[in-house]
């Protein structure tokens, strides 16, 4: 049987701190923050973050697991991304186009578009065309796309087709006197 004593003269030395990454719940923010333990990366983040309500959720950006014990913080890597939650704010996944951080700002700017997007595209195939062509687009919810192209060629052929419509409508209007009279005649 033994006997330990241990006598310290200087307190234990804080660890060296670690690089993380964090991010807000949205992605649409990031910051670099040095610590050493889960309490001060927390309280980092708020400064950062400028979070005055202290209640905040600190997971893995990557899977949404939750960073709550000490021992836990430890095991991970250092750049590890991180996600600060609020009250009220869940973690959800990156789409599979969004996963490179390279694309994250793009497809966070397309998520803020809406539900719908409608372009207009004019555009010549020929210097010699008349009016040209246009192409009509349109994307609901950035899943279901419909695209229509409307092409005028050149004067001739855009002469040709109003020429054609203007005749068309004369036959019907000539077929319709003809038998609007004939019945007319019928009738009396």
């Amino acid at each position: 049987v033994g006997a330990v004593t241990k006598q310290t003269l200087f307190p234990p030395l804080m660890p060296a701190g670690r690089p993380f990454r964090v991010s807000n719940a949205s992605r649409s923010s990031r910051k670099g923050i040095v610590a050493s333990s889960l309490k001060e990366l927390i309280s980092k983040t708020l400064d950062a973050f400028l979070i005055s309500a202290g209640i905040v959720t600190l997971v893995l950006e990557e899977d949404g697991t939750v960073v709550d014990t000490e021992e836990f913080f430890r095991s991970l890597d250092d750049n590890t991304h991180f996600m600060v939650l609020e009250k009220g704010q869940k973690w959800t996944e990156v789409s599979a186009d969004c996963l490179s951080q390279k694309w994250m700002e793009e497809c966070l700017q397309k998520k803020k578009m809406g539900v719908a997007n409608i372009t207009f595209d004019l555009y010549k195939l020929n210097p010699k065309d008349f009016i040209g062509c246009l192409n009509i687009k349109a994307t609901f919810y950035e899943i279901y796309s419909v695209s229509y192209d409307i092409k005028c060629m050149g004067a001739k052929s855009v002469l040709r087709k109003v020429l054609q419509l203007m005749s068309h409508a004369a036959q019907v209007t000539g077929h319709f006197l003809l038998y609007t009279g004939t019945y007319m005649l019928h009738l009396m």
